[in-house]
């Protein structure tokens, strides 16, 4: 059973910065993707980011660009979401999420096979 956990969630002030971290188990595949989802109350789930744990080659949403950094530690099945100046608009539970494919693709959640439970972010102002 494919396990996703999430972890390094939690309150930080307007312009902190936090790191979660997404472990996944229970799979046998060897080429697959990672995401970063986010959904805030009221509003529709959005991909924050994602990799390639076979290639590489990170992709964001605009709105992260520059701030977020998405990384994998292979060895250890991690995915990290490093989040640096962060803002009140950033707050929201924040999945992670797997597709068994190779590329990223266009961070739909309909592409993505697996989800984490989430973690909270909240930044105040």
């Amino acid at each position: 059973e494919v396990q996703l956990v999430e972890s390094g969630g939690g309150l930080v002030q307007a312009g902190g910065s936090l790191r979660l971290s997404c472990v996944a188990s229970g799979f046998r595949y060897e080429d697959y993707s990672i995401g970063w989802f986010r959904q805030a109350p009221g509003k529709a789930r959005e991909g924050v980011s994602c990799i390639s744990v076979t290639e590489g080659n990170p992709t964001y949403v605009g709105s992260v660009k520059g701030r977020f950094t998405i990384s994998s530690d292979n060895a250890k099945n991690t995915v990290y979401l490093q989040m640096n100046n962060l803002k009140p608009e950033d707050t929201a539970v924040y999945y992670c999420t797997l597709r068994t494919l190779t590329y990223c693709g266009g961070l739909h959640p309909d592409e993505y096979d697996y989800w984490g439970q989430g973690t909270q972010v909240t930044v105040s102002p």
